[in-house]
């Protein structure tokens, strides 16, 4: 019997449903009870659609990370969590708790590095795993055995699509946005080179490592450019790139899911 990990990125989901009680209610206890009762509301429904055999929900520290380290301008000019939200996290996990989800926190590693491990360790299992987030970086997860589901639009993220929509391969995806940076999480990559020009350069040259082999052609400014800048690009794909080598502490047992309702 193949087993199913349903994993929820627990701060893409709360946080947003926070920000529509705080539109509604402000920065108030009445927001944030709001937001307790619809969050696990959130999380019975995906219980229900998606019958998992183990899950876990995985919350940020809000510690700084290993990115923060060697690029200290990671994520610079993010709005921080409300106060009130952060203070109700704990109400918020007693309560997955209580539906039978355990929640996993970290000050070292980052949510994201936290899922993209476990969802790695279950594919190499040949087990199924679900993420739910909204998120765009867990693109470079999705395989036969890893899906996204975004949960306010109710569907799965399709391979085919991103391809179609990107107009490069999940493989390419970490050389694109090495190139053209990701402005949410203030990573730079290439000055200079939009999509347009990091889809031309991987569409010639397939990989950022071809891109660097590749001999100097004064006739060609996109090849000049990004081969000028080659360490910002080595290191944005550093930073854009999800760690799938956490040591857990846990076996896939360990995340079993029973039904406390029934």
């Amino acid at each position: 019997m193949i087993s199913t990990l349903l994993i929820i990125d627990a701060m893409n989901l709360v946080r947003r449903i926070y920000a529509v009680q705080q539109k509604q209610h402000g920065d108030t206890p009445t927001a944030l009870i709001a937001t307790q009762s619809t969050t696990t509301n959130a999380l019975k429904k995906l219980l229900r659609i998606h019958q998992p055999t183990h899950a876990i929900c995985v919350f940020d520290s809000h510690a700084p990370s290993w990115r923060h380290q060697i690029y200290p301008e990671y994520k610079q000019g993010r709005k921080p969590i409300p106060e009130l939200l952060k203070q109700g996290l704990p109400a918020i996990q007693e309560q997955f708790f209580d539906l039978g989800i355990d929640s996993l926190v970290t000050e070292e590693d980052e949510a994201d590095d936290l899922i993209a491990c476990l969802a790695d360790k279950i594919a190499k299992q040949q087990q199924k795993c679900i993420i739910v987030s909204t998120d765009k970086g867990f693109y470079q997860l999705l395989n036969e055995s890893i899906q996204l589901y975004d949960y306010f639009q109710n569907s799965f993220v399709i391979r085919q699509q991103v391809h179609q929509k990107m107009g490069i391969s999940i493989q390419q995806l970490n050389d694109y946005w090495a190139i053209t940076g990701i402005s949410s999480s203030a990573i730079k990559g290439v000055e200079g080179i939009g999509s347009k020009g990091a889809l031309s350069l991987l569409q010639q040259y397939g990989s950022l490592n071809n891109i660097f082999q590749q001999a100097e052609d004064s006739n060609n400014k996109l090849l000049t450019k990004i081969k000028s800048q080659q360490s910002n690009a080595i290191l944005a794909k550093q930073l854009v790139t999800l760690k799938t080598d956490i040591k857990l502490g846990f076996n896939l047992k360990d995340l079993r899911y029973t039904d406390s309702t029934d």
